[in-house]
């Protein structure tokens, strides 16, 4: 399994100084990938739940989020090996032939080291901050990726949501036919999308039971499809907390001291995880506008530190 680390993105932290530490501090160490997130809005008064945590109020740190495509083109001109990839963009928010055009740069500005990770989205008030429908949010998702690939590759496209005329979108990306997609979302639909368009599958903080789940899941799709399983990656975000005191037993995976978080990154790559991106923008203790920004910088580099013999 490999390692990879989420950029600061969220918060008093994300600042340019602490992604340029981050991104070059992490490429010396061996891991794999640097990733950001998405979210548009924090609505004063939500329509409607964050999902896994229904009735309680949005996570502190979606109150302030950097762009998910920007930093990574600032941090391509600081790095040269480690991969770069979005976790995730919501697809449907996006004029779908706009950004292939802005993703073909980026994979061209760090020399094809791009991973595009998308997903629906859940927030009614973003969509409807975006002037896009709720409703027939999964139909106008593939319609996009479609249009994504259409435009990487020179086709066209005339369908309900998408008009592509023929012509060329250019430059093409680097990487050919195009920068690898990673779908996300825990419904079927989401893991049958992964298996036709997808390189692979992007997960959230899953424990270790739906991860398994996920895994058998995606795997029968794929045979279904008469795709090899094995072409198809996983990848997730391991949400991290990093604290002084031990966790309690069968708490979240990747929560307590940094003896707790690493025995749980081997308990990711026995459920069968190809790559684990640690992430400590959920920590409202690191992610939050109100966080000491040295306090979380200093435990984003101990994480690093401490995890680094493991990527080796």
């Amino acid at each position: 399994m490999q390692l990879g680390f989420a950029l600061p993105y969220a918060g008093s932290w994300a600042t340019p100084q602490n992604q340029a530490t981050i991104a070059r501090r992490a490429e010396d160490l061996g891991f794999a990938s640097l990733w950001t997130a998405q979210r548009v809005l924090y609505p004063a008064k939500p329509r409607n739940d964050y999902p896994p945590a229904p009735g309680a109020p949005w996570p502190a740190p979606f109150r302030s989020l950097v762009d998910p495509i920007t930093p990574l083109a600032y941090v391509a001109a600081l790095t040269s090996r480690i991969r770069l990839g979005t976790a995730s963009l919501q697809l449907p928010l996006f004029s779908p032939v706009l950004l292939a055009k802005q993703l073909a740069t980026l994979d061209v500005l760090c020399a094809g080291r791009l991973n595009v990770g998308v997903s629906l989205g859940w927030s009614q008030d973003e969509y409807a901050a975006m002037g896009v429908p709720f409703q027939k949010r999964g139909a106008r998702f593939e319609q996009y990726l479609e249009a994504m690939i259409a435009a990487w590759t020179g086709g066209s496209m005339d369908s309900e949501y998408v008009t592509l005329p023929p012509g060329e979108v250019l430059p093409a990306p680097v990487q050919q036919p195009h920068p690898p997609l990673f779908i996300g979302g825990y419904a079927d639909a989401a893991l049958r999308r992964t298996v036709k368009y997808g390189a692979g599958y992007l997960g959230g903080n899953m424990p270790f039971d739906t991860i398994v789940d996920v895994l058998a899941r995606l795997l029968r799709y794929a045979e279904e499809a008469g795709r090899d399983p094995k072409d198809l990656q996983l990848i997730c975000r391991g949400v991290t907390v990093l604290s002084d005191t031990p966790a309690a037993p069968g708490g979240r995976p990747l929560s307590g001291t940094v003896e707790q978080i690493t025995a749980d990154v081997a308990r990711f790559a026995d459920a069968g995880v190809t790559e684990l991106f640690m992430d400590l923008n959920f920590d409202p203790a690191v992610g939050s506008v109100d966080a000491d920004a040295n306090a979380s910088m200093d435990r984003a580099l101990a994480v690093l530190e401490t995890l680094a013999p493991i990527t080796a």
